[in-house]
């Protein structure tokens, strides 16, 4: 059968799995009274959860006489090495573009991988309906684009499609009828993406994606580059330095059909397959004949910016609330994650009680530890920190990013004031249409933790933020960080109403009444810049005598609501988010007070 694969490049929210979902209908992938979940293919829980895409997945259509591969990649730049890798299995991209938005930087990151390693797009003008599209501005600006990217000739020659994902349509015209459904993105690629490339030789094949089935064990996807592979041959795998990893056999072959994936007898070059059957083999290895002794050359993956100490929680609430809490449990977690997910760095501290975690940003690390604690794991989590590097002069250099804002006009104030605050360069300022400006900001990205929140608060949710790693540049100097203190609990036990409702003066509670709190741990925010360690513990003292007055009903103000991702930026460096399977807890390293003084003095010391 004849092959294609492609792969569906976009920013966040420009329709991608929503045009999946259309694509496996107008295929006959489903039967015509088959119930199909919105936007199938996000099948983790978290993804289904956010809307968002989280890993890349497979599928397959038929149409016509042609089998069409397609991949749903992710559009966040957090999760950017998942799409690094896929680009080296297909053929061709479809770069879907929002009509409204334009191309935004995750379009730009990847069409830039993509170009560069000489596939020609598709382009894709989604949402045409949208009553703010601007159909023409978009396209010149995808060109634009391109030609930024350096595009050759012939990737600047790109055909254009118009429509509407969730509508189920694409034609040449945006006037077009929606009737014609995606017949005409089926055509254009069966004419535009060639056939999926074969090489000459033994059975190999790049390791691109891994994930552990209960039944088959590990399982590794990925594009045969030249021979066949059955069930029962024998296999060898290769390093990315040509060692040999590990020699097996192939216990089971799969390939997509649709949204399913089914055995089959043999996996033929070209094609998109899965196979079981090796322990050790993982992404970016090469599976391969006993015969070949190179290893295909994988693409370079973009290093990790953000780090984060994983520690074992040692509060003294550890262990009521989640059932893995040893570092031993910890640490095989974290490097069965590291296997599947190239973008990811963990290191052993000395202690062998914490690890160091180095990903791409502050979501990817929050998906990681939401994940965990899903599993059932307790730990406790530092502040993220960025990744310093030193040049060949030994001057410190850190990562900066990108930083594009859409917002509406009379909040773009705030927004520049604020970003300049966090050491920002502006490099842009246009209108974007309705009322809106774009931003356009190179930022450090030790002054982006955390700002997200702070920007929905100051723009009453309206503005867009997308980032995205620029390079390493010169250290941009001190950042100012939290301003306010925090109320610090100075005793174990169940919070009372009575004794938050005196406190509510000091500052904004984090806790609920009857909530377990112990010493050291943070209860709510300071008014002023100090710490304050307070009692939530004292109940009303109660007297024999009966009374009318109005104190009785205590009144509390609710509290703040302190989620995983705000609690993470909120910190400081002398604080830690405690995390189990039912609660998020902010403590201090140090729980007792006399070596919170202890530590503080020292620190003095060494900075006087």
């Amino acid at each position: 059968m004849k092959l294609r694969n492609i792969a569906i490049i976009a920013h966040v929210d420009h329709g991608k799995t929503t045009l999946v979902d259309k694509l496996l209908q107008q295929s006959g992938t489903f039967r015509e009274n088959q119930r199909v979940e919105e936007r199938a293919m996000d099948s983790n829980d978290l993804e289904k959860e956010r809307g968002i895409t989280i890993l890349a997945k497979a599928t397959s259509v038929v149409w016509q006489d042609t089998r069409v591969n397609i991949v749903d990649t992710p559009g966040h730049a957090d999760f950017g090495g998942e799409v690094e890798r896929i680009l080296s299995m297909v053929d061709g991209v479809i770069v879907l573009v929002d009509a409204a938005e334009g191309p935004m930087p995750q379009t730009k990151f990847v069409v830039g991988k993509a170009l560069k390693i000489g596939l020609r797009p598709i382009v894709a003008i989604n949402k045409v309906d949208r009553p703010d599209a601007r159909i023409n501005e978009v396209v010149n600006e995808v060109f634009d684009l391109f030609a930024a990217l350096d595009a050759t000739d012939e990737q600047l020659d790109f055909p254009i499609l118009y429509g509407s994902g969730r509508n189920g349509w694409m034609a040449d015209s945006p006037d077009a009828s929606p009737d014609v459904g995606l017949a005409p993105l089926f055509d254009l690629v069966l004419k535009h993406v060639p056939q999926a490339r074969v090489e000459d030789g033994p059975f190999r094949m790049l390791g691109t994606l891994l994930e552990a089935n209960p039944f088959l064990g590990r399982i590794i996807t990925g594009r045969i580059a030249s021979g066949t592979v059955k069930p029962n041959q024998s296999i060898k795998v290769l390093s990315r330095d040509g060692k040999v990893v590990e020699t097996g056999r192939v216990s089971k072959i799969l390939a997509f059909r649709g949204l399913e994936r089914a055995p089959i007898d043999i996996g033929e070059a070209g094609d998109i397959v899965s196979i079981a059957g090796l322990l050790k083999g993982t992404v970016a290895d090469t599976f391969c004949d006993p015969a070949v002794n190179e290893p295909i050359q994988a693409q370079p993956i973009d290093p990790p910016t953000v780090t984060m100490s994983f520690i074992v929680n040692d509060s003294p609430l550890a262990g009521t609330e989640g059932d893995k809490v040893t570092s031993r449990m910890i640490r095989d977690r974290l490097f069965k994650e590291a296997e599947g997910n190239v973008t990811l760095k963990i290191e052993e501290a000395a202690d062998k009680d914490s690890f160091y975690v180095s990903g791409r940003g502050e979501l990817q690390l929050s998906i990681l530890i939401e994940t965990m604690r899903r599993e059932g794991f307790e730990i406790a989590v530092s502040r993220p920190r960025v990744v310093l590097e030193k040049d060949e002069a030994g001057e410190i250099l850190e990562p900066v990013e990108e930083v594009v804002i859409d917002v509406d006009e009379e909040y773009s104030g705030v927004v520049v004031q604020k970003m300049s605050e966090r050491k920002a360069e502006m490099i842009e300022m246009r209108p974007s249409g309705g009322n809106r400006l774009r931003l356009v900001f190179h930022a450090p990205t030790r002054g982006l933790i955390g700002y997200q929140g702070e920007l929905m608060t100051d723009t009453r949710g309206t503005a867009i933020m997308n980032r995205l790693f620029k390079a390493y540049e010169a250290y941009k100097g001190e950042i100012a960080g939290r301003r306010n203190g925090v109320l610090i609990s100075n005793d174990k036990g169940e919070a009372v109403a009575y004794a938050m409702w005196n406190l509510e003066d000091r500052g904004p509670m984090m806790i609920e009444p009857g909530a377990k709190v112990y010493q050291g741990m943070i209860v709510g925010e300071h008014n002023r810049e100090n710490d304050l360690e307070v009692n939530v513990l004292k109940g009303k003292k109660l007297t024999n005598i009966r009374t009318t007055s109005k104190d009785e009903a205590v009144r509390l103000t609710p509290p703040i609501r302190m989620t995983l991702e705000k609690s993470l930026a909120w910190i400081q460096d002398d604080e830690l988010m405690e995390v189990t399977p039912k609660s998020i807890r902010l403590r201090k390293i140090h729980l007792d007070p006399n070596e919170r003084k202890r530590f503080e003095r020292s620190k003095e010391a060494l900075t006087g």
